[in-house]
């Protein structure tokens, strides 16, 4: 008894001290970041893990007041938002058939839409960079969006299916009864039970398509549209010897994704978590 008592002792130990050090390797650098942007030059140079003498706003005040920063803001949050709203409705539509639906080659069809989680982003270069080449919309904020679009498409189809699979077909059923047609019964009934897994599959999304930075560089060439991940990196070469404006810059970038996620995690996870059974 004292031995198994003993082991469940050492085994919860072992486990805490791995979770604090994925804690700490996770969120550590985060912290560090934001506590340097309020240090001057040479309190980060002198003592890089001390906290900070005095805390002030000066640095992220001329980080937003550069040049085209908020027009950067405004290109990321338009093409997360817009992206992120027509790929739910789309993909909403399209789970709703998988899951409620017979057809021939269904399977085949789920699979081929599915294995595009296996497929490294960067090997989609050039097919992408043509097709938006040909379309003329290079550089645009139309060709940028179109392929933030189909970013998220298999692991939303496994979040949104699986919430639209687990509704009771009664209701469907009784839905169609009463006499409603498939966009009645779609949106009136099936959508509204869904909204977990919507709500999850457009977080997860929207971080996405917020925190993208290939892409950005790959599709566009003018300060215009330019992304404020993209544009990150002309700020790193601006403030290269002002490690605090760039600190400054560097957590006005992440801080967005940080709080939407804070703010739905548990609802992200348990929804993500219950794919792996339902459907």
């Amino acid at each position: 008894m004292v031995m198994i008592r003993t082991k469940k002792i050492v085994l919860h130990i072992a486990m805490y001290l791995v979770l604090g050090f994925i804690t700490v390797v996770s969120i550590g650098p985060l912290i560090w970041v934001a506590m340097s942007s309020f240090k001057t030059n040479s309190e980060i140079l002198s003592s890089p893990f001390a906290l900070p003498s005095s805390i002030g706003f000066g640095a992220y005040i001329e980080v937003l007041q550069r040049d085209n920063f908020l027009l950067f803001t405004g290109n990321s949050l338009l093409y997360a938002t817009v992206a992120t709203t027509v790929s739910l409705i789309a993909y909403a539509m399209g789970s709703y058939v998988f899951a409620k639906y017979r057809f021939p080659l269904k399977g085949l069809l789920f699979s081929l839409l599915a294995v595009t989680l296996l497929v490294p982003a960067h090997s989609r270069t050039q097919p992408i960079f043509s097709l938006i080449n040909q379309l003329n919309l290079f550089d645009t904020r139309t060709g940028v969006i179109l392929v933030y679009i189909s970013g998220g498409l298999a692991i939303s189809l496994f979040i949104i299916r699986s919430a639209f699979a687990s509704i009771p077909k009664e209701l469907s059923e009784a839905a169609v009864i009463d006499g409603a047609g498939f966009f009645r019964n779609f949106f009136q009934v099936h959508l509204p039970l869904a909204k977990g897994g919507l709500a999850t599959a457009g977080i997860l999304m929207w971080l996405g398509n917020w925190n993208e930075f290939f892409f950005a560089s790959l599709l566009t060439a003018s300060a215009r549209t330019r992304t404020l991940p993209y544009a990150l990196a002309f700020f790193n070469e601006v403030f290269a010897f002002n490690y605090t404006r760039m600190f400054a810059a560097l957590t006005i970038v992440i801080l967005p994704g940080i709080i939407v996620y804070a703010l739905a995690q548990e609802h992200v996870q348990m929804s993500v978590a219950s794919t792996g059974v339902k459907g």
